[in-house]
């Protein structure tokens, strides 16, 4: 199939997507948190230097979720939410993963620690942070057991970077093992303003042996590919 072919065939599909996302409306957390704060759980994946302002991984765009994710977390703390958890990529030297991704957040590095404007925050020490080795936070040790030993929320909220990749894989592990153990009333919610991938022009990746990505386009995609699979995609999480 040639490019004009399949952008023909492709261009409605488009559309409805673009169409979607501009439907989408806010959430306020007060509807979730009003009658039992222990119910609402927020989990934020690799918000962290490596991915946001330190790093050849680092980026702008990724850069500008973390002022929303901070309101939200004290935002969250106001109204009694006290089950929060950031899954961040801590890995070895010699990770597997950097035969796809160039070595990053080595741990122990400048890298692999979370943003200060997270660490600002006067509650962080009561924060969960669970280092994670891959793209899938359900796999890293000690994530499942911190889920499962929340059976009281019935809302979680998913944050982080990147839309296609890590926020991605955990949205849809807390989704599908809900779906997977037949709890019943699991609501996983992804605030678009608190989520975003990393943007690599294809002239630009050329040019230094990369493989592109379009942020735009992925973070669309993959927005619309959680909301497929019964994940809430909401424009921001409001008071």
């Amino acid at each position: 199939m040639d490019i004009n072919t399949f952008l023909e065939q492709s261009k409605s599909f488009v559309a409805w997507m673009l169409t979607w996302k501009e439907s989408l409306q806010p959430l306020s957390l007060h509807t979730l948190t009003r009658t039992d704060p222990s119910s609402v759980g927020i989990v934020s994946v690799d918000v962290i230097k490596g991915f946001c302002n330190v790093g050849p991984l680092s980026s702008p765009r990724v850069n500008q979720i973390v002022t929303p994710i901070v309101e939200l977390f004290q935002l969250a703390w106001e109204q009694g939410v006290r089950d929060i958890a950031l899954t961040q990529d801590a890995h070895p030297a010699n990770a597997v993963e950097f035969g796809q991704y160039a070595p990053h957040c080595i741990r122990g590095t400048e890298e692999a620690e979370t943003v200060a404007a997270f660490q600002a925050l006067p509650f962080f020490d009561q924060i969960t942070v669970i280092e994670k080795n891959s793209i899938n936070s359900g796999l890293a040790p000690g994530f499942d057991a911190w889920l499962r030993g929340r059976p009281h929320i019935k809302n979680w909220i998913i944050v982080g970077d990147c839309t296609d990749l890590c926020t991605h894989q955990l949205a849809m592990h807390v989704r599908l093992s809900a779906n997977q153990y037949q709890r019943e009333g699991i609501r996983v919610i992804v605030p678009m303003n608190s989520v975003d991938t990393y943007d690599l022009p294809v002239e630009t990746a050329l040019e230094i042996g990369a493989i592109p990505h379009d942020g735009t386009f992925l973070h669309l995609v993959f927005l619309y590919h959680m909301m497929l699979n019964g994940i809430e995609v909401v424009t921001e999480i409001t008071p």
